[in-house]
């Protein structure tokens, strides 16, 4: 029997693909922090935004004047493009922190800040001007977005939106399918190795899943099928009061360090047979702020010894056999949660693609970096898949844009709750749900 099993395991070929990383403009090389106030990337965003958004405007409406907000004349119908702030009445402040720590009660729901009167305004560099009417509803937009509206002022000095134009998917490179085979990309996130929550059993099942060491005959040969393994942010827990500015005795010194060995021990096994990206998340020992540095190789001293292990940024870009992936570890969407409301975060990530870009609640309400010059959020060209890790549930849909366009949306959930992981199949962009558990009964 074992040496069936040999033989199985020599006949076993894993395809191969070609990869291209991307994410040159996520990196933070040269830059340094100067003391440089993050209007410059609000200016930088406004910039490139309204050029794209201009030319776009020519052919949405051609017959209307273009104007800047001071330029604004009462009932004179006219398009304006810049940069949407919401004012939120719940919005946490600064102020409100300090009073909250010296009152007992609560200022706030920590999960979502939407209140009814909720308003937005719309800015650029010569003002501002409060948004009126019924067709932009403030619960569908956050603050940072340029946009295009068509309306006039009213008496009261308001802008009467009558209708938006957003900037829109970019354009897409087309997809080959007419000669493609069956290959898989997995995606895993949220495996928080060292927390009370994650099962190292089931982690290792994920593993050998992978690997091709579970399972029959068909399923080596699906797992054979795997040409890369992409682990979107929150691989590691570390436990929480260690790192308190003291020095840490050699009882802690372990246990801070125990859960980067044990990741390194499956990242390993990983990199050995497969190709593999880690992006860093809110919970890795990484930057703070996006776009997040990739993990410091020096972290994983088994696995980076194999030039299969990619560690990539956050967000990440990528190519494989000509198909462009995009994604985050979910800062953007969980933070666009917190300030609008859609019925599934599917929702959220499709408005970011119809915006073309992926934070724009960054600087304003998510950590980023005080770029000057440009703004790496923006989204320049189409992906075929746009996934996002760590959400609460696996959800998956196509988006069409309006010029054809075909984007595979996949929320990620997070493993350490779930122990699901998401196989896509290149060939056709479908995916599903690879479900990994360890009790008996289910």
């Amino acid at each position: 029997m074992g040496v069936m099993e040999i033989d199985t395991a020599k006949n076993l070929q894993r395809k191969q693909s070609l990869y291209q990383n991307l994410d040159e403009k996520y990196g933070i090389h040269k830059e340094q922090y100067r003391g440089q106030q993050y209007s410059h990337m609000y200016f930088t965003r406004l910039h490139h935004m309204r050029n794209l958004l201009y030319s776009l405007v020519k052919k949405w409406k051609p017959h209307l004047p273009v104007c800047k907000v001071l330029g604004l004349e009462e009932g004179k119908e006219c398009i304006i493009v810049g940069t949407l702030y919401k004012h939120m009445k719940l919005k946490p402040t600064i102020l409100d922190e300090y009073s909250k720590e010296r009152s007992a009660v609560p200022l706030v729901k920590s999960h979502n800040f939407m209140h009814p009167e909720d308003y937005l305004v719309l800015e650029d560099e010569s003002g501002r001007v409060k948004l009126g009417g019924t067709l932009l509803e403030p619960s569908l937009f956050v603050t940072g977005l340029v946009v295009a509206l068509h309306g006039k002022e009213t008496t009261t000095g308001q802008f009467l939106v009558q209708d938006i134009h957003e900037a829109g998917l970019p354009s897409q490179i087309e997809l080959p399918l007419d000669s493609r085979e069956d290959k898989y990309v997995i995606f895993v996130s949220g495996l928080s190795v060292g927390s009370t929550t994650s099962n190292p059993l089931q982690l290792q099942l994920l593993v050998d899943h992978i690997t091709g060491h579970l399972g029959d005959e068909k399923e080596q040969s699906i797992a054979s099928l795997i040409v890369r393994v992409v682990i979107a942010g929150n691989s590691v827990e570390i436990p929480q009061g260690l790192l308190n500015g003291q020095i840490l005795v050699s009882k802690d010194q372990s246990r801070l360090s125990e859960p980067i060995k044990e990741l390194d021990i499956l990242l390993t096994q990983l990199a050995v047979a497969v190709p593999l990206d880690i992006m860093p998340g809110p919970n890795d020992p990484a930057n703070f702020s996006l776009p997040q540095q990739p993990l410091h190789r020096c972290l994983f001293p088994g696995a980076s010894a194999y030039n299969t292990f990619m560690s990539c940024t956050n967000p990440h870009s990528f190519e494989v056999d000509d198909i462009r992936f995009l994604g985050t570890s979910g800062q953007n969407i969980d933070d666009i949660a917190k300030y609008s409301e859609a019925k599934s975060n599917l929702d959220f990530m499709e408005r970011t693609l119809r915006w073309r870009h992926i934070a724009p609640t960054a600087p304003n309400t998510l950590g980023c970096y005080p770029f000057t010059d440009r703004d790496p959020f923006f989204i320049e060209n189409c992906p075929h898949i746009y996934f996002v890790g760590n959400q609460r549930k696996y959800e998956t849909c196509l988006f069409r844009g309006l010029e054809g366009q075909l984007v595979r949306l996949i929320a990620i959930p997070k493993f350490c709750e779930t122990g699901v992981a998401i196989a896509l199949n290149m060939r056709n962009l479908e995916c599903h749900a690879l479900s990994f558990s360890t009790k008996l009964d289910s």
